[in-house]
């Protein structure tokens, strides 16, 4: 089973694909092999996780051609000037045994540093032929709309945490706006939707297991791709394997009452130029 493509500023993006932070080394080679197998075309890492290198044995083991591969990477908060953004996406590519990636994203926002700079450095990243496509992660509503008036090339997605427990209808609604498509990452809420009542309910009414179910609320909404990460080879599979049923509106209503005021399953304490709304 294949995943649809969401269509977002000229690139089409598989809807579901496999999320690749924490794990390394062979476990990640192995999962990247298996999501292939099962029919994943879009594989997330990022320059920060320490994985490109495993990502990319991954992909050549499975032996697929690289034209029916999505690959996504990220350039860390700390080398977002113009210089280091180059260098850092030339070393991802490096790493990962790629010519380009098919989307290359800022990590983090950096307060330090212009996003005038940031945006001009992706933007030449892209007619660099370093990717096919640019856009961002974590940005808020006003730093994404500053973004896309910044630049250039086209923005064509904004990966954030997103899951029923956090409600991210503002940067959902600008995704729109713009045209860009809204990559979730972290879509099971790290495991702990997975015992919710509601949840429960569902899947014991499809017959499916509470992450399918979850993995399908991301889905139906409209440019919403969700990237669940396992090192499981069952459960990789299951994971795809939501295209050939659907939620009613009571059902997503029911999951999306889920939502905290504080729903975040990761502290983004730390990061830089954080904003609550994003």
């Amino acid at each position: 089973m294949t995943a649809p493509l969401v269509e977002a500023n000229g690139a089409a993006i598989p809807a579901l694909g496999l999320g690749t932070w924490e794990a390394t080394n062979d476990a990640c080679i192995a999962a990247v092999q298996w999501a292939i197998e099962a029919g994943y075309r879009h594989i997330d890492t990022a320059a920060r996780y320490g994985n490109e290198e495993a990502v990319g044995q991954g992909i050549r083991a499975s032996g697929i051609s690289r034209d029916k591969l999505f690959v996504t990477t990220k350039v860390w908060y700390e080398d977002l000037s113009e210089s280091n953004l180059m260098r850092s996406a030339e070393a991802s590519l490096r790493r990962l045994g790629l010519d380009a990636v098919d989307l290359l994203l800022i990590h983090w926002p950096n307060a330090s540093i212009p996003l005038k700079e940031t945006i001009k450095a992706l933007g030449r990243a892209r007619r660099d032929g370093l990717t096919r496509h640019i856009g961002v992660s974590n940005f808020p509503v006003a730093l994404l709309d500053e973004a896309v008036a910044r630049s250039d090339e086209p923005l064509v997605a904004n990966q954030c945490e997103y899951h029923p427990y956090l409600d991210q209808s503002k940067v959902l609604d600008a995704c729109r706006r713009h045209g860009l498509a809204f990559t979730a990452y972290c879509p099971l809420g790290r495991g702990q939707l997975l015992d919710e009542r509601a949840v429960v309910e569902v899947a014991e009414r499809h017959g499916r297991t509470p992450a399918q179910v979850v993995l399908r609320w991301h889905v139906q909404q409209p440019g919403v791709v969700a990237i669940p990460k396992s090192a499981n080879r069952e459960r990789i599979a299951q994971n795809i394997d939501i295209f050939d049923f659907a939620l009613d509106e009571d059902e997503v209503a029911r999951i999306s009452g889920l939502a905290r005021p504080d729903g975040r399953v990761i502290d983004p304490s730390w990061a830089p130029a954080w904003d609550k709304a994003a």
